[in-house]
């Protein structure tokens, strides 16, 4: 029996998602080795109820900091740990144990945030490119949640593909009750979710938006993500422009999202850069039709239960969305579609694939 230790510092958040699917799954399968979760202190309480098996440990060193560097450094070392799984590439660099790394996307190493200190976005970001390489290379092996991410893994870092494994992750269904938004009841939209960041590409969709309102004047978008500086700066700017119908929600429930992924019109994706795409599976899993960017993994995550743009090209964008609005069959072949290819993923299976990688990195 081996020890092996699960980084969830992330726990909780966007990117933290994969690690508790994966821990609540792996836990089902009751697997022989000794199981050990590092987590924040906020996440205890959580993963104690989620997955009581396994030893629940506080660890709450902030990514990319010193702390992280020499205090998990040490706290590792005195884990003795055979196997430790990182759910990001953020980890002590000192560290000599065996390790598996999950690297989500390359998406940080190639795009800007506006809403940092560019000069030291930038530094931060060779730091990040040297890190991800280093980390690559000295893992037993990489888990990456889609093909794409693998090939342009092997690319990047320079590691071979056997060394890459794909997990694919998956899209649940909210079982909260539905919330219905008042002013949006009986009304016409279409939706994005999460955060504004460049690489989602949001001021093209509303570009995109502005061209369908010269037709359906009554049509609105949705901008659901939790109010911050990107957000705001994409407020203004179509306060500038004076466009019409354009709600941006901030943060909602569960159940107002899934009413929203209910009665939407037409899901829109139109990112730039993703690893796995997992808003757009959401939104299948509810019944919304997916309008989406052809960029990097989506086609290969969505298959034939999209509609696809080239998300450079504002009119492609409109003339599509407004084919899926226009077309009520084509509508309804993407939602049945759509219900068909979510259950092409499972949770389940890709908590089985990582104990086999677990397996095989020590193996090695």
């Amino acid at each position: 029996m081996a020890r092996i230790v699960i980084d969830a510092r992330e726990s909780g958040t966007t990117t933290g998602r994969y690690i508790d699917k994966l821990t609540e799954y792996l836990h089902r399968l009751q697997p022989k080795h000794e199981i050990i979760i590092i987590t924040k202190h906020p996440r205890l309480d959580f993963f104690n109820k989620t997955a009581p098996d396994f030893q629940t440990v506080e660890s709450n060193y902030k990514e990319f900091s010193f702390a992280e560097q020499l205090g998990l450094l040490r706290q590792l070392r005195r884990l003795k740990a055979d196997l430790v799984h990182f759910n990001a590439p953020q980890q002590p660099v000192l560290y000599r144990g065996k390790t598996v790394t999950t690297i989500h996307d390359l998406t940080t190493t190639r795009f800007n945030n506006p809403s940092k200190n560019w000069l030291v976005f930038k530094f931060r970001q060779l730091v990040y490119r040297r890190v991800v390489k280093t980390v690559a290379k000295k893992s037993k092996l990489v888990i990456a949640p889609s093909k794409f991410v693998k090939n342009d893994l092997e690319q990047f870092a320079h590691i071979p593909g056997p060394k890459i494994v794909v997990t694919y992750e998956a899209a649940d269904v909210i079982k909260n009750k539905p919330e219905p938004t008042p002013s949006l009841d009986g009304k016409n939209f279409i939706m994005y979710t999460g955060r504004p960041l460049p690489h989602k590409n949001l001021r093209r969709l509303i570009d995109a938006f502005a061209i369908l309102q010269t037709e359906r004047p009554e049509l609105r978008l949705v901008l659901v993500g939790k109010t911050d500086r990107l957000y705001e700066a994409h407020q203004k700017y179509v306060n500038k422009r004076g466009i019409k119908n354009v709600l941006f929600s901030g943060f909602v429930s569960e159940g107002r999202l899934r009413w929203l992924y209910e009665n939407t019109s037409a899901y829109v994706f139109p990112s730039l850069s993703e690893g796995f795409g997992l808003p757009g599976l959401e939104a299948m899993a509810h019944g919304a039709p997916v309008v989406s960017s052809n960029a990097t993994c989506l086609p290969e995550i969505y298959g034939d239960a999209a509609a696809y743009f080239d998300p450079l090209v504002i009119a492609d964008m409109a003339t599509r969305i407004k084919q899926v609005l226009d077309d009520e069959n084509l509508r309804k072949a993407l939602v049945q579609k759509g219900f068909v290819r979510v259950k092409k993923y499972s949770w389940a299976k890709m908590a089985e694939q990582t104990l086999g990688v677990y397996n095989q990195a020590l193996k090695s």
